[in-house]
């Protein structure tokens, strides 16, 4: 097979030589002598196999097969030139691809509006999302089939910037007896039908490590994939529906109470998250400052989880310059659990 060697530089002066049609026109545009042009010629001629140009008369012109390969010539400089701009632009945090991970809630009441105005800013990124439960996302992070995740805080794994508080909600009709209480005991509902989300949310996790530390076995009637569903179910006086704060809550229809354990609210921080040992690309990283900022103004149950008791904030590093608040954590940072109720179960 042919050891092909010609590079950008040989075919740039070709192609400049044959616009301009000979060598002394050429020379000021390439800033070459004519002998060095002349080496670049002869050289991508013998890469080649063929003469590009017929050199029998006073000047130089184009052999069929330079006619012809002139414009594929043309085609591969525009491809490199095109090449060398993607890659500025991916450089500079301004393209790129990125795939995110996100719950349903999260998705539907945090991104959806957040997206719109971040295309807006950055139609050079492509956002993709992957849709998956809270208590599977860590690990699709790790396999690497995502750039970075919204996910609960807690998993050492990964590095991450905090976004939001998430409680667990007890949600009643409204005319229930425990529909008017600041808060609620998990021990509480021990009696009460319960509607619980699947154990593909992380809030399901959290909510049963509660009630195991509080010798609780929760009367659960029905098992859901579908937050509306229960609630739905709740202000119809089926149960007490058990959900993140992060779900849209009617409260026309019912009443969300703050569920916690000895005083302590039932619950994780959100993060976006991504591989401590994977590279972030800067526009990845532009990607999680700017979700931040926008979680520090406004998040997913913000007027609930004002009802609840804080949640610990995960420590994290102290303000670094732009580009290094987002390299990996260390252990005890941002990955480091924080003490709450829910640290007694999985936290995924």
């Amino acid at each position: 097979m042919h050891n092909w060697r010609m590079n950008l530089r040989q075919l740039r002066t070709f192609v400049t030589v044959a616009d301009a049609g000979s060598f002394a026109r050429a020379l000021g545009r390439l800033h070459l002598s004519q002998p060095a042009a002349s080496r670049q010629i002869a050289g991508l001629e013998a890469e080649l196999g063929v003469l590009l140009f017929d050199r029998s008369g006073r000047g130089i012109r184009l052999t069929p097969q330079g006619e012809d390969l002139l414009r594929q010539s043309r085609l591969v400089l525009t491809d490199a030139d095109s090449l060398r701009e993607r890659a500025g632009a991916l450089k500079q945090g301004d393209a790129g691809i990125l795939r995110l991970g996100a719950t349903p809630q999260a998705i539907e009441n945090l991104l959806a509006a957040f997206l719109t105005s971040y295309r807006r800013s950055h139609p050079g990124i492509e956002v993709r999302l992957v849709e998956d439960g809270g208590a599977r996302l860590p690990d699709r992070l790790a396999e690497g089939e995502l750039d970075v995740a919204i996910m609960p805080s807690g998993d050492e794994r990964f590095g991450g910037r905090l976004l939001y508080p998430m409680h667990v909600f007890a949600v009643l009709p409204k005319a229930h007896r425990l529909a008017h209480r600041a808060m609620l005991e998990v021990s509480e509902l021990a009696n009460d039908p319960l509607l619980v989300l699947g154990r593909g949310f992380a809030s399901r996790g959290w909510f049963e490590a509660a009630c195991h530390v509080a010798h609780v076995r929760p009367h659960i009637v029905l098992e859901s994939g579908a937050p509306h569903a229960v609630i739905a179910l709740a202000s119809a006086g089926h149960g007490i529906a058990v959900v993140p704060s992060v779900v849209s809550i009617p409260a026309k229809t019912v009443r969300a109470v703050p569920l916690v354990h000895r005083g302590l609210s039932i619950g994780r921080w959100a993060v976006a998250a991504w591989g401590a040992q994977r590279f972030l690309p800067p526009y990845a990283e532009r990607f999680v400052h700017d979700l931040a900022a926008h979680c520090a103004r406004n998040y997913p149950g913000r007027n609930l989880t004002r009802r609840a008791p804080s949640l610990p904030r995960p420590k994290e590093e102290p303000a670094l310059k732009a580009r290094d608040a987002f390299v990996p954590a260390k252990a005890g940072t941002i990955g480091q659990k924080a003490k709450s109720v829910s640290d007694a179960g999985s936290g995924r």
